[in-house]
């Protein structure tokens, strides 16, 4: 069983930046890929952002590349989304999520799930 909870999110103009945060609770954080996800109001949950177990491999949506970066500390068993340009249309709840398997896109391959962050910009 996982426990995550996520932290960091809040109001920011555009152009700003936030990190957001996911700790697990847990001995076996080392051992899950985690995933950012994200849903905007009126909108289907969609995929951010994966890193792999050991933090090797990354995956980004397109709308995010070049301006949000993944990242993990096994030792703090926590998961980082680093955002930065951030647009109108990044506002959402943010979920970060694990898998224990590798890394994937899809929302429905992951078993567990925080209770989310909200993220605004302003333009």
């Amino acid at each position: 069983q996982v426990q995550l909870v996520e932290s960091g999110g809040g109001l920011v103009q555009a152009g700003g930046s936030l990190r957001l945060s996911c700790t697990a609770s847990g001995r076996t954080f080392s051992s899950y890929a985690m995933g950012w996800f994200r849903q905007a109001p009126g909108k289907e949950r969609e995929f951010v952002a994966a890193i792999s177990w050991r933090g090797g491999s990354t995956d980004y949506a397109d709308s995010v590349k070049g301006r949000f970066t993944i990242s993990r500390d096994n030792g703090k068993n926590t998961m980082y989304l680093q955002m930065n340009s951030l647009k109108p249309e990044d506002t959402a709840v943010y979920y970060c999520a694990a898998r224990a398997s590798i890394s994937s896109r899809g929302r429905y391959e992951y078993d567990y799930w925080g209770q989310g962050t909200q993220v605004a910009v302003s333009s």
